[in-house]
């Protein structure tokens, strides 16, 4: 059998099937240009760290809330002593009815804190010996180890607190505050010394390093 006569009909049905192919393809290499990239919004962000403040730019303060006193300690004495304390460390009155470059606000009151104490004297060690103390047929020597348990006791204290708080006069920010205390005794003498003692301590750290 021979196929030779198929060929051409072969040929010719593959030539009419590109042809259909090529005329009916619906796409081109035609294509749109890609649009340009918006711009970049630069968002400007604060500094970091934020710059120190410059307290060397404070020359004079005024009261913003003057404190008042204490049971045991005057108004007046209080104001004395943190007034003595900021010019101790640079910083003077403003002038009668000015406002100084930064105000001060402070408070002092008494009050109670319940210390505990540990009494612990570590283990104990004993040796013992017989009747004479001394080794050999009938002598009896012993040896003993004991512990002690901590014991532990609750006392009460009276402390003189002081808060001081410096707010910038221009931005109405605080920009400096501390708190500290001092153990007080009973009498108005001792009380005095514990509110000057602890005016001191809060003003330790001023200006900051």
């Amino acid at each position: 059998m021979s196929i030779r006569p198929a060929l051409p009909l072969l040929c010719s049905l593959l030539g009419l099937s590109l042809a259909a192919c090529q005329s009916s393809n619906p796409y081109t290499n035609e294509s749109a240009p890609i649009p340009p990239a918006p711009p970049i919004e630069r968002i400007q962000s604060p500094t970091y760290p934020a710059a120190p403040q410059d307290f060397s730019s404070y020359q004079n303060w005024s009261w913003r809330n003057p404190p008042a006193g204490t049971a045991s300690l005057g108004t007046e004495e209080l104001q004395e002593m943190i007034s003595g304390a900021l010019d101790q460390r640079g910083l003077r009155p403003a002038p009668t009815g000015a406002k100084g470059d930064v105000q001060i606000s402070a408070s002092a009151q008494m009050e109670t804190r319940v210390r505990q104490v540990y009494d612990d004297y570590g283990p104990r060690v004993g040796v013992g010996a017989g009747r004479y103390g001394g080794y050999g047929p009938g002598y009896n020597t012993g040896y003993g180890i004991g512990g002690s348990t901590p014991v532990v006791r609750n006392y009460e204290e009276e402390v003189m607190t002081v808060r001081i708080e410096m707010i910038d006069s221009a931005s109405g920010q605080t920009v400096w505050s501390n708190r500290a205390e001092a153990r007080s005794g009973g009498d108005q003498a001792e009380r005095k010394d514990a509110a000057r003692a602890a005016v001191n301590r809060a003003l330790a750290d001023y200006p900051p390093r």
